[in-house]
């Protein structure tokens, strides 16, 4: 008898089997679903915190028959023995995801946020919705790559110059993850599993002096690879790029490291630099 082939677990797990909306559909449900919120801000004030907003709409939902309505859903990512689970505030009617803040004003690192859950969900489209303001701040995230044209990447080795062993894993492992996992997502999560199988937080992460003329300025956290070399994984496009550079040289003169290993992940490529002392 011939076995069967294996089928390749997901890297991704939600408890809920998510469906994906067409625009229109998401539209109509965002009609629906903001009204209750403006009512939520309307008699609860604008200064609870965020879980009391997340169980009163989630309360108004169900009670309008747009249920189910479950709150703090998990969403793990996995790779090897690593994994990192985030928390859906809340998705309704298994198809929508709405992302509860109560902050001054919605900024671009709450639209990544959000759009790091749609992608890792694969769902195309999701809301922010701010009960903060004097009146609630809002707004949709779309999740327009797929995900095959996110696991189609480029390495650019040009400016690598790998020290050790563990120097040269580094892109070996980061393309691994890109592999699993694809390109977009949050740039941390990357940095969280090269930490992982580098061999953890207490072998990687640790505090370096900073010094300027000979005077000691405190200590920094830093990514080793070795007592010697550190390394960054940021997500820059090319203006912001090049000015971070140079923010990174600074940094390197105030250390005792004489090398900073830079993986960028930008767009569709992976580029892997290093920066000499």
């Amino acid at each position: 008898m011939n076995a069967k082939p294996s089928i390749p677990l997901s890297p991704f797990h939600c408890p809920i089997p998510l469906r994906r909306l067409l625009r229109p559909e998401f539209d109509e449900m965002s009609r629906q679903i903001m009204a209750h919120a403006f009512a939520s801000q309307n008699e609860l004030g604008r200064l609870c915190d965020e879980a009391v907003y997340q169980n009163d709409l989630a309360l108004r939902l169900e009670a309008a028959g747009l249920g189910p309505v479950v709150k703090q859903v998990p969403l793990t990512v996995s790779f090897r023995d690593f994994t990192k689970t985030y928390y859906l505030d809340l998705v309704v009617q298994q198809t929508y995801i709405a992302e509860l803040k109560t902050v001054a004003m919605l900024l671009k690192e709450h639209d990544s946020q959000l759009l790091n859950y749609l992608l890792i969900a694969d769902v195309p489209h999701g809301k922010l919705i701010n009960f903060r303001p004097p009146s609630v701040e809002y707004r949709t995230v779309n999740a327009v790559v797929s995900a095959t044209e996110r696991r189609s990447f480029t390495l650019v080795t040009d400016r690598w110059r790998p020290q050790t062993a563990r120097c040269r894993d580094l892109p070996d492992l980061f393309t691994e993850l890109l592999a699993a996992w694809g390109a977009f997502l949050d740039s941390h999560l990357y940095e969280e599993a090269l930490i992982h199988f580098l061999g953890g937080e207490a072998t990687v992460l640790r505090r370096v002096p900073l010094t300027r003329a000979g005077f000691p300025l405190g200590t920094q956290l830093a990514t080793l690879v070795t007592d010697a070399v550190a390394f960054r994984v940021p997500a820059l496009g090319l203006d912001a790029a090049a000015n971070y550079e140079g923010q990174l040289r600074r940094f390197l003169a105030l250390t005792p490291l004489t090398i900073l290993h830079w993986l960028n992940l930008r767009c569709y490529e992976l580029q892997v630099v290093t920066i000499n002392r």
